[in-house]
C-alpha cells in the first residue's frame, strides 16, 4: 500500500506538467442592429436582449465542444439585425389584447451579421440569416422557435468554419 502512496503524487504532478496548454476560448459580443433597436420597443427589450443573451450562449457552446480550435483566442462580434418570434411576444400581448399568444402564429427567424478577428489578427465576415418560409415551416411552440433554429444553425456553421452564408 505504500507504494501506490508514492505513486499517486507523482502520477499527478507528470499527468499536469504534460498537458498541453489550455487555450484561450473565443471572446464573444452580440450586440443589436439600428432597426432592431427601434423594433425592440415593440417585441419587448427584455426579451430581445434574451434573444442576444442567446445566441451568444449557443454560439460559445458550439465552439467550446469545436475540437479544431479554429477560432481559439479569437473575437466574435455578432450584431443581431433582425429578429422575428413565431408567436406574440408578452409585449406584443399587452399592446393588443385581441392577440391569442397561443393560436397566433407568425414566420420567425433571425439575421446575423459581424466580423471574427483571429487570434493571428485576420478579420473574417460572418452573415447568416434563417426564416421560416411558410407557416407549415413553424414546428415548434415556443415563441422564439425560428429564431433559435437560425442561432444553432449559425453556430454550428462558425465551429464548423463557415462564416458567411445566405
Amino acid at each position: 500500500m505504500r507504494k501506490l502512496a508514492f505513486f499517486a503524487p507523482l502520477a499527478a504532478v507528470l499527468a499536469f506538467g504534460a498537458a498541453p496548454a489550455m487555450a484561450e476560448p473565443a471572446l464573444i459580443s452580440v450586440s443589436l442592429g439600428p432597426d432592431l433597436k427601434e423594433k425592440a420597443e415593440e417585441l419587448g427589450p427584455r426579451e430581445v436582449q434574451d434573444q442576444a443573451d442567446r445566441l451568444a450562449e449557443l454560439v460559445g457552446r458550439a465552439l467550446a465542444r469545436d475540437r479544431d480550435g479554429d477560432l481559439d483566442g479569437a473575437r466574435i462580434e455578432l450584431v443581431l439585425t433582425d429578429l422575428r418570434p413565431n408567436r406574440p411576444t408578452a409585449r406584443q400581448l399587452a399592446d393588443r389584447p385581441g392577440l391569442d399568444g397561443y393560436h397566433s402564429r407568425s414566420i420567425g427567424g433571425a439575421a446575423i451579421e459581424g466580423q471574427i478577428t483571429t487570434a493571428d489578427g485576420r478579420t473574417l465576415p460572418v452573415r447568416y440569416d434563417w426564416f421560416s418560409s411558410s407557416l407549415s415551416d413553424v414546428v415548434g411552440i415556443d415563441t422564439w422557435s425560428d429564431a433559435d433554429r437560425a442561432y444553432r444553425r449559425l453556430a454550428e456553421n462558425l465551429a464548423d468554419g463557415r462564416y458567411a452564408s445566405r
